[in-house]
C-alpha cells in the first residue's frame, strides 16, 4: 500500500503516465530512453507500491485496468497541481506579501504628507500585495504599540529615546513660541524672556526640552490642535510647529515672540523595534521611507 509519497513514487507515476500516452511499453522507449525491460520493471515496483495492477499487457496488447483509470486521472490531477504550486511558489519568491502597520505622528506638514505618498508609491510600485494600516497618535503611544508590536514602523519626534527601538533621521520641523490675537504680548512684544515670566503656557506632555519652559499652566493638551485652540484665545502662549500657525500668523491672529531666541528645531525619526527580525515588506518599505525623505 501507498502510504507515503515519495520522490521514487512521482518519478513512477511520470514513468506511467507516458507508457499510457504513447500507447504501451514498446512505443515508450524511444520517449522515455531506456529499453522495454526496464520499463516493465519499473511498472512492477509501482504496482507493488501501490497494491495493484495498472494495466494488462501481452499478446492482447496494452490497456488500463480500471484501476488504472482512476491512477491515471488522479495522477494527471496531482501534476497538474505540483504545476500550480510550483508557480505559485515562484510567485511567492519575488512578491512582497503580509500586512504593515505603520504609525504617524499628529499634524505633518503637507510636503511631509507629499513624501510620504512619493514612499508608498514607491513600495506599491514593487512586486507586492501587502496591507498596509496607517495610525495617527501621540509619539508615546507609537512607542508603546511598537514596544509591543502592534506597529513595525514609525514616524514621529521621538524625544525618550528607548533602547529596544531603533530610529532613522528622516525630516526636522521647526517649533516657535506663539500668542493669539487678544494676549497682552501681542500688540506689545517682548523684548525679553522676563514679559514672559507671568505668562500661562500651554502643557504639553510630550515636549522636547524647549528654550522656554511654561512656570505657571491651566491648559493642557496632547494634539497639536488643542495647543493651537488654548493660543488662539489670548488667554495662553504655546509652542507650535511653523506650518500649523503659518496661516493663522497671515490672518494676523498669531504673533512669534521672539523666534530668534525661543524657536527650536525637532527631529523626527523612523522607529522600529531592533530585536524583532523585520519582515522583506518592513524590510522595502524602510528603504523607500528613507529614499523619500533622503
Amino acid at each position: 500500500m501507498l502510504s507515503q509519497l515519495r520522490d521514487l513514487d512521482l518519478q513512477l507515476l511520470r514513468l506511467f503516465v507516458t507508457v499510457v500516452e504513447s500507447g504501451g511499453f514498446s512505443a515508450a522507449q524511444g520517449e522515455l530512453g531506456i529499453g522495454q525491460s526496464t520499463i516493465s520493471t519499473q511498472m512492477a515496483k509501482l504496482e507493488t507500491r501501490l497494491g495493484f495492477r495498472l494495466c494488462e499487457r501481452g499478446k492482447a496488447g496494452f490497456r488500463l485496468t480500471p484501476k488504472g483509470e482512476q491512477v491515471l486521472a488522479a495522477t494527471r490531477r496531482l501534476f497538474a497541481a505540483i504545476e500550480t504550486f510550483k508557480g505559485e511558489a515562484q510567485g511567492m519568491a519575488d512578491k512582497l506579501l503580509g500586512e504593515l502597520h505603520v504609525g504617524l505622528s499628529e499634524a505633518l506638514a503637507d510636503e511631509v504628507l507629499e513624501r510620504l505618498g512619493a514612499a508608498l508609491g514607491a513600495f506599491r510600485r514593487r512586486n507586492q500585495a501587502v496591507q498596509i494600516e496607517l495610525l495617527s497618535a501621540m509619539p508615546a503611544e507609537l512607542e508603546r504599540r511598537l514596544l509591543q508590536g502592534q506597529l513595525q514602523l514609525a514616524i514621529g519626534y521621538f524625544s525618550g529615546r528607548q533602547t529596544a527601538l531603533d530610529y532613522h533621521p528622516l525630516f526636522r520641523e521647526q517649533q516657535q513660541l506663539y500668542c493669539g490675537r487678544g494676549h497682552p504680548l501681542f500688540e506689545r512684544p517682548p523684548r525679553d524672556d522676563s514679559a514672559l515670566l507671568a505668562c500661562d503656557g500651554v502643557l504639553h506632555p510630550y515636549r522636547f526640552v524647549a528654550p522656554w519652559q511654561t512656570g505657571a499652566s491651566s491648559a493642557h493638551s496632547e494634539q497639536v490642535e488643542g495647543s493651537l485652540a488654548f493660543i488662539l484665545s489670548g488667554a495662553h502662549v504655546g509652542y507650535l510647529p511653523d506650518h500649523i500657525a503659518a496661516p493663522w500668523e497671515r490672518r494676523g491672529q498669531l504673533r512669534a515672540l521672539l523666534p530668534e531666541r525661543l524657536g527650536f528645531v525637532v527631529e523626527f525619526h523612523l522607529a522600529q523595534h531592533r530585536a524583532r527580525l523585520p519582515s522583506e515588506a518592513q524590510r522595502a518599505l524602510c528603504e523607500d521611507l528613507l529614499a523619500a525623505f533622503a
